[in-house]
């Protein structure tokens, strides 16, 4: 004989954490996620379903298969994560969790899934970061991004955090995590386009204009004479 859990139902959504790469569509036209294991090869969206990554016809999450979205219960669990090396490019992913569901001690795995907010650690080079740029690599048709400053942005494909934010939609939150020189956002600042997502506009376009301004300084002084 089998033991079953019980079954729960919950009041309220339940909430949890993870990490996911962030990706921006070929055309510069969408935003998303793409995971660090098990279904990494497919992007989704802030509210997105999930299937199985072993192409069964069976919803998930199965019982008998490990399909599935995939979270832990505490914060510190998933930033642990993001000390790993593979995963330093990462962000760390606030969800809530949709649909059906199956317990375990450190998390869920479950159905659908809603991202609430997405906190982009600091830039490379330690710096706060004020715009996702192209990481070098992605999937068919997606550039998976990371974090940047403005003196690394240069002249990479890059969007701002609350760009980001508005291509994913459905009222994701990008925030800046804390980064040599800047605290991390605190909750009291407004998330729409007020002026710390201006600040964090211009700082870009600096970063991009002292960019060319450096490569035009070069080719003048290349196609001078001695």
């Amino acid at each position: 004989m089998r033991l079953r859990l019980p079954e729960e139902r919950p009041t309220e959504p339940p909430t949890g954490f993870k990490i996911a790469h962030p990706v921006l569509s070929q055309d510069g036209t969408r935003a998303g996620f793409t995971g660090v294991s098990l279904g990494g090869a497919l992007p989704y969206g802030v509210v997105a379903d999930a299937s199985c990554v072993y192409g069964r016809r069976h919803r998930s999450p199965a019982r008998r298969c490990d399909c599935g979205f995939h979270c832990v219960h505490e914060r510190a669990a998933a930033e642990a994560l993001l000390c790993m090396e593979e995963h330093r490019a990462a962000v760390l992913l606030d969800i809530t969790v949709l649909g059906a569901y199956i317990r375990f001690e450190l998390g869920f795995r479950y159905a659908r899934q809603r991202v609430r907010t997405a906190t982009v650690g600091p830039c490379a080079c330690g710096e706060r970061a004020v715009a996702l740029a192209d990481a070098g690599w992605g999937r068919p048709g997606w550039r998976a991004l990371a974090a940047a400053c403005p003196g690394c942005v240069r002249g990479r494909t890059s969007v701002a955090l609350a760009v980001f934010a508005r291509l994913a939609g459905d009222g994701l939150r990008v925030v800046a995590g804390s980064g040599a020189h800047g605290p991390t956002a605190g909750p009291g600042l407004p998330e729409g386009l007020g002026v710390p997502e201006l600040v964090a506009e211009a700082a870009l376009l600096q970063a991009r204009l002292d960019w060319f301004q450096s490569r035009l300084a070069r080719l003048e002084g290349g196609g001078k004479q001695p």
